[in-house]
């Protein structure tokens, strides 16, 4: 009889070391994949800052592309992105540590401050050289994206 209760011990010892391997197996698993999950949406998230502030730019360019609407020039310290039309003027450009956007009219005289942010971003820089506007894009998560679009209203687009 003895014997057998000590062999029940052992089994039911055994069977609690085996559950623990298991659990912390199971453990190490959802760890990694945790992990891997994680700098996986930072990667994406990375990517998506890239193309929206990208795509937000163009279809900007797009909606404002009148012959000679779309230029770029200084506002504040900084270069603007300015579009007109009809007497009104829309500007899109970087103020600290953010995408910007401002639509007065012509001559209203406003600050980099006045404007809507529409997104935190790293930096800009923008540049229009013989009908060529050239974009580069530095997002939070340390990259750089370069665009370069040519109003095909614009004076020195290919018709």
């Amino acid at each position: 009889m003895r014997r057998q209760a000590g062999q029940h011990h052992i089994d039911g010892l055994l069977m609690l070391l085996l559950f623990g391997v298991f659990a912390a197996c199971v453990l190490g698993v959802l760890l990694t994949g945790a992990r891997a999950y994680r700098r996986l949406t930072q990667r994406d998230r990375a990517a998506y800052e890239q193309r929206i502030c990208a795509q937000y730019i163009t279809s900007r360019v797009r909606q404002g592309d009148v012959r000679g609407g779309v230029t770029v020039r200084p506002f504040g310290d900084t270069q603007a992105l300015t579009l007109t039309s009809g007497g009104y003027v829309t500007r899109v450009y970087w103020h600290e540590g953010y995408l910007m956007e401002l639509y007065a009219a012509e001559g209203a005289h406003l600050a980099p401050e006045d404007g809507e942010r529409i997104m935190a971003l790293e930096g800009l820089s923008l540049a229009m050289d013989g009908g060529l506007l050239t974009a580069e894009i530095e997002t939070g998560a340390g990259g750089t994206e370069k665009l370069y679009l040519v109003p095909r209203s614009g004076e020195g687009a290919a018709g």
